[in-house]
């Protein structure tokens, strides 16, 4: 077990099995240096999303079920890179994470909401999980979805 694995591990967190697509495109692309992982959404543990986890933040959603939804999407994110890349410790660097916040019109705090998933990736990467960050408020997200998480990082061949 590598040091990335042993941190999720001291921190309770069991990767899901990476979820597959629900559309036409793959869920990691590998070029050069770089791995990319789509969109990431926050499915449980039983490849389903929580109910608390759906819906516009803002609007029956609370801010605190939205940065659990942004957590839950970043285990995801190492949930595909784990499966693309078999071992973590690959991972060189978090260089961007762009999310997605589903938001009632006129909710404005979207950047707190993000944090669930900046937070996680720096608990687990340490240093090397500081990253870049873009964070956008939508009008809808795919299955309804609260939050949805991308990423790009650095790895070691």
């Amino acid at each position: 077990m590598g040091a990335i694995e042993d941190r999720l591990k001291h921190l309770n967190i069991d990767l899901p099995a990476a979820a597959a697509p629900i559309a036409n495109y793959v869920p990691c692309v590998i070029s050069g240096s770089w791995l990319i992982v789509s969109g990431q959404l926050a499915f449980g543990p039983d490849g389903k999303l929580d109910p608390g986890h759906t819906g516009k933040i803002g609007a029956g959603v609370s801010a605190e079920a939205g940065r659990a939804a942004a957590r839950r999407c970043a285990i995801n994110i190492l949930a595909q890179a784990k499966a693309a890349l078999g071992d973590l410790d690959r991972i060189r660097r978090c260089v961007r994470l762009g999310g997605f916040i589903n938001v009632a019109p006129g909710y404005s705090q979207i950047p707190p909401i993000m944090n669930g998933a900046s937070d996680l990736i720096v608990e687990v990467l340490g240093d090397a999980g500081r990253h870049a960050r873009s964070t956008v408020g939508v009008a809808e997200l795919p299955l309804d979805s609260a939050v949805e998480v991308e990423a790009l990082f650095e790895i070691a061949p």
